[in-house]
């Protein structure tokens, strides 16, 4: 899933249009590679931060809830297992255990409202995006939001090869 060289053409072409539009509507490359930054400076991870607001020189990111660290395991432990998917839409229910598949379940409801909105810090920029946690989230059925994975759980170099990308 982090691993860019790995994922499929239409894979590499759907993660490099979304990560292409919403750096443009924040003014840029630089701009999002900056806030980037910014956000993997926050440890142990940027979910966690308690003011729930990350800022870099160009650009900013909040979101409406702290995430505690037994739903930030979950969701990492979730992201691992899923680390070798070639597809952005994995299905994180895929999992035999019934006790490790209702802790997703109680994860995924606790993070489910959660949203992002990204900022320029100067509004001539761009209008800026927002996004959630969850692209889609059905009964037997939920996939995490590919922009979401890129910005809080794969590296600086994986959106690099995103944005430059060549379709």
């Amino acid at each position: 899933m982090c691993n860019f060289d790995k994922q499929s053409n239409d894979t590499k072409a759907l993660i490099h249009l979304l990560m292409k539009k919403s750096a443009d509507s924040i003014g840029g490359t630089n701009f999002l590679l900056g806030l980037l930054e910014a956000m993997k400076e926050k440890k142990p991870n940027a979910l966690m931060h308690s003011g729930c607001k990350i800022e870099s020189n160009e650009a900013s990111i909040r979101w409406n809830k702290i995430v505690f660290k037994d739903k930030l395991d979950i969701l990492e432990d979730v992201i691992r297992s899923h680390k070798s998917s070639e597809g952005p839409d994995f299905n994180i229910l895929e999992n035999d255990s019934e006790k490790k598949k209702k802790k997703i379940l109680n994860m995924v409801k606790t993070l489910a409202p959660i949203e992002f909105i990204i900022t320029p810090n100067n509004a001539e920029n761009g209008a800026g995006f927002n996004f959630k946690v969850f692209e889609s989230i059905e009964d037997n059925s939920v996939k995490l939001n590919p922009i979401f994975t890129a910005m809080f759980f794969c590296s600086t170099e994986y959106l690099k090869k995103a944005i430059k990308y060549n379709i």
